[in-house]
């Protein structure tokens, strides 16, 4: 975005400068724009005319989604100093102030020639579609330079989801974020050299970099690091109230900031510790809780209470304070508290299977002392049924777990035994029983189904792991498990392969003990992706799945570790030498997104295959025109993923015309029409990665199941959350990550709740020989083939 902002800086403000001449604008309109000091009560009344730029953008460009939106574009404008208020005193404001252009201010302006026109009006929409781009921060910076007591609430929550994102504050609680969003501030400097605080200042700011870079300098020392954007500094000033340790210079140009000041900073640390509550055992924290405020509806009527969030624990307190007081809150208020789902969901990190089930067991059969007579058996009754209820919900959320895993088969079996035996004592278990007896028998059929049915190996073209999907054999969207069996290759230096069946959770040690023998090979050979582009990648014997983890034309090799230089990609791995573009134009371009959508629901992995499918077949066509008519079908084509919403083919086809062997094309592009050249800046809108992705996440949020999400985001959400933050500390789980972790895990669930079945085309063509071009794709992925042929197509001029 930046680079796309200083290469049209020049032409905005060129274009933008002469908007206000532009034969579209009425009178009033040039006036403001122009600067002159218009009363509104003197503006011709005319209700269809726009009475501010802001009403005057979204009248002439109706792709802008949002008066917000627009309202972020002049504030861009503004920062870069395109436009100015009249009196230099404020930010851009919607209504009621007035701004002029620089040129004007500074007396330099001049009525534009025809040419500047032409020009202006040419450059109209590429300007718009920059300043959209760069609207989301735009907006941000304008928030964040409000004083806390001038922030809506709406803007805090704006500035909240921002915060989500900055890694020093991952390890931060609910509260503490939310408390930040009131009154963390904004800060920017343009000149490289000037010094924010000295070694021995008052610490009075805690920073966050947003952009740039400074030099961390200590006296004797000189630099002793640079950090760049992500990093913080000055927290330990406040923390300890000590003198500053070192001096902080801006080690570049326009630099912004984040800044906590002091003040905040120890109000908000104060006010979480309060709501704090530390149960211990042995003098030892065990359970870490946050009171949080919440308004309930009560049957229409609304009342404030409290809501107790586990921020850490040890495995086994939290889930003794799910079974003893959890379950009863899921009851009565289902949508309180994530903390069953959040537990359920991530509990293989901190909490094993075989542990969990003897934990289980154990609080079933715990008896106490504490009550006597009736009142004793209504309680153990009740802890009974928490532990039957919680064991009903962990069947609901992975059901085929129970089936396939011998340590939870036993353990079902089991529970249910002890609850036959307790229903003589404690009738009310009866129900309970009942429930569990039909989870068991669920469990059953599913396993005689399964051993009934062969599974399918699939060996693919590629030499990597695929599910095969079996029309109409019920088991169309079965989720793959680490013990499915697949087949798949692994070659030797001279290009001779043996073909390995293994689970796809084997270790890399059982691939090399299983190929060993076969290849005849020594004592002590290793295992290794060799890449299309030739680089090597050694994996470890303790590495896991290593056949799903291949690149797009890697391949499995074995060799003696002194041997590993002689690999070389076997010939297949350059991909195909001719493109398909024969084939590809007799197939609608509605049934190759309705077969892309069905394959992609089936596998949920596909987006490096159909970027670079895009990409091969766009620089293997020699011919303009062919390339012309081959771009216009991939824009039509991402168009009907994206109305299908299948966003992971979309983003793919949208980022395989976006790649540089491609977006180089300028002879290609050029001759593409106006139409679909707009249609495609709008998904290069959509894919903005500004504030986290924020068009596309919004979109998303919005839309009912099925969805097929962009994976590559949501892995990305799970990478970052999981090395942000630490599992444990102080021997505690810290569930606060496993909160967050779930959070993606339940976005997975909701895009996968509804079955996914697009409406197939009127007029359908070929759909068998489709279904079989989609899911034989041959590609190049090397870079400096793909670059060599672009080249090819059009050659760098000069």
């Amino acid at each position: 975005m930046k680079l796309l902002w200083e290469k049209n800086k020049v032409m905005m403000e060129t274009a933008v400068t002469n908007l206000a001449n532009l034969p579209n604008l009425n009178d009033d309109m040039k006036k403001i724009l122009a600067g002159r000091d218009v009363d509104p009560q003197e503006l011709t009344p005319n209700p269809a005319a726009p009475v501010s730029a802001v009403d005057w953008i979204l009248d002439v460009f109706p792709r802008v989604e949002c008066r917000e939106q627009a309202v972020g574009m002049c504030q861009a404008l503004l920062e870069d100093g395109v436009l100015i208020h009249v009196c230099r005193e404020h930010p851009f404001l919607d209504k009621y102030l007035f701004y002029r252009f620089l040129e004007d201010d500074k007396g330099s302006w001049s009525f534009p020639t025809d040419i500047d026109l032409e020009k202006a009006e040419d450059d109209f929409f590429d300007v718009l579609t920059s300043l959209v781009q760069v609207s989301p921060d735009a907006i941000m910076r304008q928030i964040l330079r409000k004083t806390p007591d001038e922030r809506s609430q709406e803007e805090i929550e704006i500035i909240y989801e921002e915060l989500l994102q900055i890694k020093p504050l991952q390890h931060l609680s609910y509260t503490v974020k939310r408390e930040l969003a009131g009154v963390i501030m904004f800060e920017s400097h343009p000149k490289s050299g000037t010094v924010l605080f000295n070694q021995g200042d008052e610490g009075r700011s805690w920073y966050i970099i947003l952009k740039g870079s400074v030099n961390v300098s200590i006296y004797g020392k000189g630099v002793v690091c640079v950090l760049g954007e992500g990093d913080d500094f000055g927290k330990l000033a406040l923390m300890n109230d000590a003198p500053r340790a070192a001096t902080i210079v801006l080690a570049e140009d326009n630099c912004h900031f984040l800044r906590v000041d002091k003040d905040d900073f120890n109000r908000i640390l104060r006010d979480v510790e309060a709501y704090t509550v530390r149960l211990k055992e042995h003098g030892q924290d065990v359970l870490v809780l946050e009171k949080i405020p919440v308004t309930v509806d009560m049957n229409g009527s609304f009342h404030s209470e409290y809501k107790y969030s586990v921020m850490a624990g040890t495995p086994e307190k939290m889930l003794e304070y799910l079974l003893e007081t959890g379950m009863e809150k899921k009851k009565e208020h289902p949508t309180l508290d994530t903390f069953l789902d959040d537990f359920l969901l991530t509990h293989t990190i901190f909490f094993p299977v075989d542990k969990l089930c003897a934990a289980i067991m154990n609080h079933y059969h715990s008896k106490t002392s504490s009550r006597a007579g009736q009142e004793d058996g209504d309680f153990v009754l009740s802890q009974k049924k928490c532990v039957i209820q919680f064991v009903i919900a962990w069947h609901d959320i992975n059901p085929d777990t129970f089936s396939d895993s011998p340590t939870l088969s036993s353990f079902l079996e089991m529970l249910t035994k002890s609850v036959c035996q307790d229903c003589v004592a404690y009738p009310g278990l009866i129900p309970d029983h009942e429930a569990l007896l039909a989870i068991t028998n669920f469990k059953k059929s599913t396993g005689i189904a399964k051993l009934q049915k062969k599974k399918s190996l699939f060996l693919s073209r590629r030499g990597q792991t695929k599910t095969v999907i079996n029309e109409g054999d019920g088991d169309r969207n079965r989720i793959i498990k680490p013990t499915d069996e697949y087949i798949f290759k692994v070659y030797c230096a001279d290009h001779t392969y043996t073909t390995i069946r293994l689970p796809v959770n084997s270790t890399v040690r059982d691939v090399i003990l299983s190929a060993r023998d076969k290849l005849c090979l020594g004592h002590d050979p290793v295992l290794c992706e060799v890449k299309s582009s030739g680089e090597r990648v050694v994996f470890k014997e303790k590495d896991r799945c290593v056949m799903k983890s291949l690149s797009l034309n890697g391949r499995l090799f074995i060799a003696p570790r002194e041997h590993l230089d002689a690999l070389t990609p076997v010939p297949e791995q350059e991909g195909p030498n001719s493109s398909t573009m024969a084939q590809l134009e007799l197939m609608s371009t509605k049934e190759l997104a309705h077969q892309i959508t069905l394959y992609d629901w089936d596998l949920f992995i596909a987006v490096p295959e159909l970027q670079y499918w895009v990409v091969t077949e766009m620089v293997l066509l020699p011919n303009v025109g062919k390339r012309v008519q081959l771009l216009r079908k991939f824009i039509k084509l991402a168009q009907h993923c994206k109305e299908q919403n299948n966003f992971h083919a979309f983003f793919a086809i949208t980022m395989g015309l976006g790649h540089l062997a491609v977006s180089r094309l300028s002879q290609t592009w050029e001759k593409l029409p106006g139409k679909l050249k707009k249609l495609f800046s709008e998904f290069e809108i959509f894919m903005e990665p500004a504030r986290n992705h924020r068009p596309y996440r919004l979109t998303v949020s919005k839309l009912k199941s099925p969805i097929i999400p962009f994976m590559p985001l949501l892995m990305k959400d799970m990478t970052f959350t999981n090395e942000g933050n630490k599992t444990y500390y102080d021997n505690m789980v810290n569930f606060e990550k496993m909160h967050m972790i779930a959070q993606t895990l339940r976005t997975i669930r909701y895009c996968r709740q509804n079955h996914m079945e697009p409406e197939a085309p009127e007029s359908v063509k070929a759909t068998a020989d489709i279904k079989a071009y989609i899911r034989n794709l041959n590609v190049i992925d090397n870079q400096r083939i793909l670059t060599n042929l672009s080249h090819k197509c059009e050659p760098r001029k000069g």
